[in-house]
């Protein structure tokens, strides 16, 4: 019974199992496949490009995810903390593989969920496919209103602009590993402008300047 309780309360930390009566959690823990893992820090759990086959939910700990330029030239590092889901959008659609690559910080606990489990409870479970829905076009809809916000006015907002439009989560911790000239030729500016810019977002206390890498502590402050 602790065991089942345990369980309840990890599942409701996530989205997908709000709002699901006792009786079904009841069932979903008694008749779902749940691999349960524990990993150390600096350890990977996914990398960029493999088949997403699972959903991999965060129960404790802190994570980075890493994402690439196509090219390479710059890289973002988030740090994400529990509860977490790992990419939800990649199981389904045309590009069912990660875009990111993610390691422990921490020493953490993830729960693991096939992709074929995840189907069967959609099938089985209307609250359950109504929260996968609404996690999909949620996703989709912030990334279509994108398109129509203004266009920042000034340099510091079309950096604010750049770097928040690379993150997977508005808000923590973020690294970007980049060049002043690679992000001059990103931000069709001169290099100069853009030190000259990114210098008066550190001196308001937003971002940390150190040689090819920009750090933000609150990126929802910067936002």
């Amino acid at each position: 019974m602790n065991y089942e309780l345990q369980l309840f309360d990890q599942l409701l930390q996530f989205p997908l199992f709000q709002g699901m009566s006792r009786d079904d959690l009841a069932k979903v823990a008694g008749h779902t496949k749940f691999d349960f893992q524990k990993l150390a820090a600096q350890r990977m759990i996914v990398a960029d490009g493999d088949p997403c086959t699972h959903l991999d939910f965060l129960l404790s700990g802190d994570i980075v995810a890493v994402g690439n330029a196509d090219d390479h030239s710059y890289t973002m590092y988030e740090q994400l903390a529990a509860p977490y889901i790992l990419q939800p959008e990649a199981i389904f659609g045309y590009h069912q593989r990660y875009t990111r690559t993610f390691f422990s910080e921490t020493p953490v606990s993830l729960l693991r969920l096939e992709r074929e489990e995840v189907v069967r409870l959609s099938d089985q479970f209307l609250v359950f496919r109504i929260n996968l829905l609404n996690i999909f076009a949620t996703r989709t809809q912030k990334l279509s209103r994108q398109l129509w916000n203004h266009y920042p006015r000034t340099l510091d907002d079309r950096i604010v602009r750049f770097i928040s439009q690379h993150c997977l989560h508005p808000a923590g911790p973020k690294t970007l590993h980049i060049l002043m000239n690679q992000l001059a030729l990103e931000l069709g500016d001169s290099r100069l402008d853009i030190s000259r810019a990114l210098n008066r977002l550190q001196e308001k206390g937003l971002i940390t300047l150190y040689r090819g890498r920009i750090e933000i502590p609150f990126l929802e402050k910067l936002i």
